[in-house]
């Protein structure tokens, strides 16, 4: 799962499943590109590291958690499709996503 702020201009993103793997962009498609390769980018290393794969749990995002104050007025939160390392095998909750 991937959520999407609009903030000051431009568009930020975050995966709850994958802490610290983020991307900026100036409009929502730059995002989900930047997105899509920065969580392509920390999965193969992950792989890599022979370390597991984290599973895709997320089923709901709970916006006071990280916007408490409301600050940010547009969200996007989508299921985005990105490329396994071909040394993993997909678990039961990462087939969900």
């Amino acid at each position: 799962m991937v959520v999407y702020e609009k903030v000051s201009g431009n568009w930020s993103a975050f995966s709850p499943d994958i802490p610290g793997c983020g991307s900026l962009g100036d409009a929502l498609e730059d995002t989900r590109a930047n997105m899509r390769e920065a969580m392509e980018l920390y999965l193969n290393e992950v792989a890599n590291a022979g370390e597991p794969i984290p599973d895709a749990i997320t089923k709901a995002v709970d916006f006071e958690e990280f916007d408490p104050a409301h600050e940010t007025k547009q969200y996007f939160v989508e299921w985005l499709a990105v490329t396994l390392p071909q040394s993993v095998t997909p678990t039961r909750s990462m087939q969900a996503a």
